[in-house]
C-alpha cells in the first residue's frame, strides 16, 4: 500500500519559462513512493517539460525539488537517483539486447559478476530471457520498449521517468503494453512518472492522475474521481466522454431552455441565477420512446447516427440548444434507427454541474 506520509519527490511552485513564454507555472506536487503517476494533458500543456526539470535536463526558472527531505534542485542529471526513459527508446543499435541493459552498468564500472546477474534478473523480470542476443532491428516495437524499460530498471533508480512510452505503438499492443507497464511497476514497487496525452492510457495505468493545462495542474486525483467528480468543464471534457448543457443555476440544478430545470446538486459556491453547465456522462443515460411521467431529467433528441462497439453502441443524437451532439452509450442488444425521435433521462445523481 501506498504510504501517503512518504512522498519521494516533492515539487515546491516549480516553474519554467521560455522567453515570455510560461510552460510550467507554479506547480506544486508531492510523488508518493511506490506509486504510478501519469501527467496527462493536451500537447503543449507542459507535461514534458516538468518532467524534464524533474530528470535535471531542464533548469525551473523557479522553485524547488526534493527528494526525501534533500534540496536536488541543483543536481545534475547523473547525480539524481532518476532515470528518465525517452519517447524514442535511443537504443543503441550495434548492440545486443543484454548489451543495451547492461551498458549503464558497465559505464559505473560495477563488478561484471553483478552485471551479469542484475542484468538476468531484469531481463526475465520484462520477460526478455529468450531475446538477449538480438539487436534492435530484430525487435518488434514491443519487445524495444521492454528493453528500453529493462536499461532503466536496472539502474534501480528510486524513480522512473516515462515521456510517452507506448505513443510510437498500435493500438492493440499499446493495451497490451499498458497492463505490461502496471505489472512491471509493481514487481519492482519503484515510483513511475509516465507523460501521456492518452486519457484512457492514463486511466488504466495511474494510481493518480494530474491532468494539466496551460502550464498548471487542472485538476489532480485519482483515475474514479477525474471521471466521476470532474472539477472543470476541461476535465469533464477531456476525460473520457461528456455530455453539457448550459444554462443558469436555478432551485434543485440549472435552468437550460427549452428543456427547464435539469436537476443535480449545486456546488455551494454557485448561486442562483450564476452561469453553470450540468455535465452527464453517455453510460449514465438511457433511452425512452415515450416521455416518463416521473423521470427527472428528460430531454428530447433525435437519432443521428449509430456507432458500433461489438459488446455495446454509441447512440449520437440532436438535441436542442447544445453545442454537439448528445452521446448515449447503450448495450448492444438495444436498438434504435436514425431519424427517431426519443427521450434522453438520466438520474440527478449521476449530473454534475459545473461553474
Amino acid at each position: 500500500m501506498i504510504d501517503a506520509a512518504a512522498p519521494v519527490i516533492r515539487l515546491q511552485d516549480f516553474s519554467k519559462q521560455f522567453g515570455l513564454v510560461t510552460a510550467v507555472d507554479r506547480i506544486s506536487v508531492d510523488f508518493k513512493e511506490g506509486e504510478f503517476f501519469a501527467l496527462l494533458g493536451p500537447s503543449g500543456c507542459g507535461k514534458t517539460t516538468l518532467l524534464r526539470m524533474i530528470a535535471g535536463f531542464e533548469t525551473p526558472s523557479a522553485g524547488r525539488m526534493f527528494l526525501g527531505t534533500d534540496d536536488v534542485t541543483d543536481l545534475r542529471p547523473n547525480r539524481r537517483p532518476v532515470n528518465l526513459m525517452f519517447q524514442s527508446y535511443a537504443l543503441f543499435p550495434h548492440m545486443s539486447v543484454r548489451g543495451n541493459v547492461a551498458y549503464g552498468l558497465e559505464m559505473e564500472r560495477l563488478p561484471r559478476a553483478e552485471i551479469r546477474r542484475r542484468v538476468d534478473e531484469v531481463l526475465e523480470m520484462a520477460k526478455l530471457s529468450e531475446l538477449t542476443d538480438r539487436k534492435p532491428d530484430r525487435l518488434s516495437g514491443g519487445q524495444k520498449q521492454r528493453v528500453a524499460l529493462a536499461r532503466a530498471l536496472v539502474k534501480r533508480p528510486r524513480v522512473l521517468l516515462l515521456d510517452e512510452p507506448l505513443a510510437a505503438l498500435d493500438k492493440k499492443l499499446r493495451q497490451e503494453m499498458q497492463l505490461e507497464l502496471k505489472r512491471l511497476q509493481h514487481e519492482v514497487g519503484i515510483t513511475f512518472v509516465v507523460v501521456t496525452h492518452d486519457q484512457e492510457e492514463a486511466l488504466v495505468m495511474a494510481d493518480r492522475i494530474a491532468l494539466m493545462r496551460a502550464g498548471r495542474i487542472e485538476q489532480l486525483g485519482d483515475p474514479k474521481t477525474l471521471y466521476e467528480q470532474p472539477a472543470t468543464r476541461f476535465v469533464a471534457d477531456f476525460i473520457g466522454v461528456a455530455n453539457f448543457f448550459d444554462g443558469t443555476v436555478a432551485e434543485g440544478g440549472i435552468l437550460a431552455p427549452p428543456h427547464g430545470v435539469l436537476r443535480g446538486a449545486v456546488p455551494g459556491e454557485l448561486s442562483q441565477g450564476d452561469s453553470a453547465t450540468l455535465t452527464v456522462r453517455p453510460e449514465r443515460i438511457f433511452l425512452k420512446t415515450d416521455k416518463p411521467s416521473e423521470a427527472d431529467n428528460a430531454v428530447r433528441g433525435e437519432v443521428i447516427d449509430l456507432a458500433y462497439h461489438g459488446s455495446d453502441v454509441s447512440v449520437h443524437l440532436s438535441v436542442a440548444n447544445i453545442t454537439r451532439h448528445l452521446v448515449v452509450r447503450l448495450s448492444g442488444e438495444e436498438t434504435y434507427r436514425p431519424g427517431q425521435s426519443v427521450w434522453c433521462c438520466w438520474n440527478p445523481a449521476h449530473a454534475r454541474i459545473l461553474a
